[in-house]
């Protein structure tokens, strides 16, 4: 292994006493929360057309207090700015771990920045486009003639919300396992003897974020995730430990 491959990261030279990490991590929180806070302030200006947009899946939503319509463009223009940080949440908390990385691996923080990025947002769009509506129709769809909804829009957004968080969460699952194949807690081949337990975690965790009991939007979210599954032991695999990346260990 080259001598480069071997030295550890260090800030300045030198290694980080640990009030010094702390403020660094301090400096970090304040970046983000300051990128949150900005994004969210230019994202209010469209805030009408985004709720307006929102709602397509149910038609129309209603509020209860007189505070509500101001509330929720609050709550929406705070979304997109947190979602449009993401990139720069993605990229501090890199460059957070970097001093405990190889050098050969701080290389890769501009990827990792970007596919978390894509991941973060291909889960978020999945369960928008694809989930939410399909979901929308099976709740609403419990309705009788004397039982209608009268959908508030502060709990539709908070559905909304989470539901895409939950979704785009679970897509990072390949750039987690890059993460944890790199500091050697988890290999490519515990991954792939583990595929049974990981199957009834995935239908496990599926039935509990998807909002409604059929088995059809449960497996819109458990067929993706066991793919990412697959692709984490092909990123683990080719991008992991010294010993997993083994030709030996591979099995």
């Amino acid at each position: 292994m080259a001598k480069d491959d071997r030295e550890v990261v260090e800030v300045k030279g030198v290694e980080m006493p640990f009030l010094e990490h702390i403020e660094e991590l301090r400096q970090r929180l304040i970046k983000v929360i300051a990128t949150i806070l900005i994004t969210s302030i230019i994202a209010y200006i469209f805030s009408e057309a985004v709720v307006n947009y929102f709602v397509k899946p149910v038609g129309t939503v209603y509020f209860r207090n007189p505070t509500g319509a101001f509330s929720i463009r609050i709550k929406v223009s705070l979304f997109i700015g947190l979602a449009a940080a993401i990139p720069v949440i993605i990229y501090h908390f890199w460059k957070f771990v970097v001093p405990g990385l190889y050098a050969r691996e701080v290389k890769f923080l501009i990827p990792v920045t970007l596919f978390g990025t894509i991941f973060f947002f291909g889960g978020a769009s999945f369960c928008f486009f694809l989930v939410i509506p399909t979901a929308m129709q099976i709740l609403q769809s419990f309705g009788t003639d004397a039982v209608k909804p009268l959908i508030d829009v502060s709990d539709y957004f908070s559905f909304v919300f989470w539901m895409c968080v939950a979704f785009g969460g679970v897509f990072e699952l390949p750039i987690i396992a890059y993460f944890l194949g790199k500091i050697g807690l988890i290999t490519a081949r515990m991954l792939r003897k583990g595929r049974r337990i990981a199957i009834v975690i995935i239908i496990i965790a599926a039935a509990i974020i998807t909002p409604t009991p059929d088995a059809f939007n449960q497996m819109m979210l458990a067929v993706p995730l066991y793919i990412l599954y697959e692709v984490s032991i092909l990123v683990v695999r080719f991008t992991g430990t010294r010993k997993d990346t083994d030709p030996t260990t591979l099995g």
